[in-house]
């Protein structure tokens, strides 16, 4: 089973197409892990990343 992105028109969406539209825009990442033992929390992990595209034109 392949997943192919496809636009409202029914064209498809190039995967490189679609990661620099992410990329451009910006994306973030969330999420939690937690790792217990008989209900006692041992290691706790957060992950908040915001990953994004700097252009040379925004540098300035």
């Amino acid at each position: 089973m392949t997943l192919t992105p496809v636009r409202p028109d029914g064209a498809q969406i190039a995967l490189v197409d679609l990661l620099d539209r992410l990329l451009g825009t910006g994306v973030v990442l969330s999420g939690d892990i937690t790792i217990s033992l008989a209900g006692v929390d041992l290691v706790e992990v957060r992950l908040h990343a915001l990953i994004r595209s700097i252009r040379a034109e925004e540098r300035r």
